[in-house]
């Protein structure tokens, strides 16, 4: 078993105690809830004449239904309008802090924690949604729930969880232009597959992490459980130090050189023992986009969709699923595959730097003949921002069209859904079968910047051609 790591330091500092199962009874630092997952757990604490125990490490956001273009109240969609009067009473009810849409911090949860400076190094950190592993971009141990261990945080401030092993990922080098994060991502899943961390947490190393910025690092942990790893984590450093400096929530004055100190004393030892290690050189990513119906399913934008027979016997089968549903040949390139809806946002690449990217490619362009483009910021705080630096202007003028901040398309429980058949150029992290709202809809996924020069050519281009 692993030793000297983070995962281990933070385990351990957690631990309450082992329950006769031989789970670990886990202290849960901060939890974070929506709208979604809660109504639920609410309902349980009730039928038990339960209380939230400390509701000062619960935080509440709305994202996941709130629509993108009226967000004038009540909603068009009653169950939407019910989810929100939940979770508006609940939080009112057990005095949870609650960022509400107009609040100027509410968005998406895994966006509005880190940028209010809520997530830090050293946390547990828990939230009823899959892609809470992206608060291990802070040195934080990181994990999804369902709504029955929602419930358990808000009773006990505990979850019992078996532990991990721990897997170093290490990425070395200097990435190529036009290369992200996202495409780093989209590799690392690509070569250990969709089940490769499955008992595991991921942390992510090497000269190549220690290059990127904090909203790089969120996205590459967001996706972590993409790959089967329960959670991912980078060790903190001074990227991350400089990033949490005089946040909201950031310790402050002689608390914030205690805090450093200690979330320094965190990062895993040199000599730390890992149960596996993996090695990939930067220089070898290219712009990555996914053909199939998992995130496995990658490849570079000047590759060929995979033919069956050179793929390991155990991916065939589902290979095959994937070019039926798809409708993509084997052995075609990617390049030129016709797209009908281009999705810029998510918890994966709906911050400012994403935005950044993504409107540099559009500056100066128009989106293609009968694309529809949009671009949804992750927050009330990345669009604000966003629109100071006129980003929402490029956006518009290039015929992309400027929302209001939620998970939107991501996964469609909103009005942002395909219709029929369509295509979508996504940057957001799951290409499941009707993920994006539509039962045959289509995801291909891929980086900011992708979308936009998808969006601008009507089909899957490579976005080196357009820096």
């Amino acid at each position: 078993m692993s030793q000297g790591t983070l995962f281990d330091k933070v385990w351990d500092l957690h631990t309450v105690r082992t329950l006769p199962s031989g789970q670990t009874q886990l202290f849960i630092g901060l939890h974070l809830i929506h709208e979604v997952t809660t109504p639920q757990a609410f309902a349980m604490l009730k039928d038990r004449n339960l209380k939230v125990l400390y509701p000062e490490r619960t935080v509440a956001t709305v994202d996941h239904i709130v629509p993108t273009e009226n967000q004038a109240r009540p909603f068009a969609d009653p169950l939407a309008e019910a989810m929100m009067q939940a979770l508006e009473q609940n939080c009112q009810q057990h005095k949870i802090r609650f960022y509400n849409v107009g609040s100027g911090n509410q968005g998406i949860v895994h966006v509005i924690a880190p940028e209010l400076g809520l997530t830090q190094p050293g946390m547990t950190i828990a939230c009823g949604d899959s892609h809470t592993s992206t608060h291990g971009a802070f040195g934080a141990i990181a994990f999804g729930i369902g709504t029955s261990q929602v419930r358990d945080v808000l009773a006990s401030q505990t979850l019992a969880l078996a532990k991990l092993k721990v897997r170093r990922v290490e990425v070395n080098g200097t990435l190529q232009k036009g290369v992200y994060a996202k495409d780093v991502i989209l590799h690392i899943i690509r070569k250990l597959g969709v089940q490769g961390g499955v008992g595991h947490a991921y942390e992510f190393a090497g000269t190549t992490f220690e290059q990127m910025n904090m909203e790089e690092r969120m996205t590459v942990c967001n996706m972590a459980i993409e790959g089967g790893a329960r959670c991912g984590y980078v060790n903190p450093d001074q990227v991350t130090f400089d990033y949490l400096k005089d946040r909201e929530f950031a310790p402050s004055g002689a608390d914030w050189e205690k805090a450093v100190a200690w979330w320094t004393s965190l990062k895993s030892e040199a000599d730390a023992v890992y149960d596996d290690v993996v090695v990939f050189n930067a220089a070898e990513i290219a712009p990555t986009i996914t053909w199939g119906i998992t995130p496995s399913q990658g490849i570079g934008v000047d590759e060929s969709i995979p033919v069956s027979e050179t793929l390991p016997e155990a991916e065939r089968p589902i290979a095959q699923d994937a070019y039926e549903y798809m409708d993509l040949a084997p052995g075609v390139p990617i390049l030129g595959t016709k797209i009908d809806v281009c999705f810029i946002g998510s918890c994966t690449n709906g911050r400012i730097s994403d935005l950044r990217e993504a409107a540099k490619i559009a500056q100066g362009h128009q989106v293609a003949a009968g694309i529809k483009a949009f671009v949804v910021p992750g927050s009330e705080q990345v669009k604000q921002q966003a629109e100071a630096e006129g980003l929402d202007r490029v956006f518009v003028a290039a015929g992309f069209e400027w929302r209001e901040p939620g998970c939107s398309m991501c996964l469609a429980m909103n009005p942002d859904k395909l219709e029929g058949r369509q295509m979508s150029a996504s940057s957001s992290n799951r290409n499941f079968k009707g993920r994006q709202g539509s039962a045959s809809g289509r995801t291909l996924l891929m980086s900011p910047a992708m979308v936009a020069a998808a969006a601008i050519a009507g089909q899957v281009t490579d976005v080196r051609q357009l820096l």
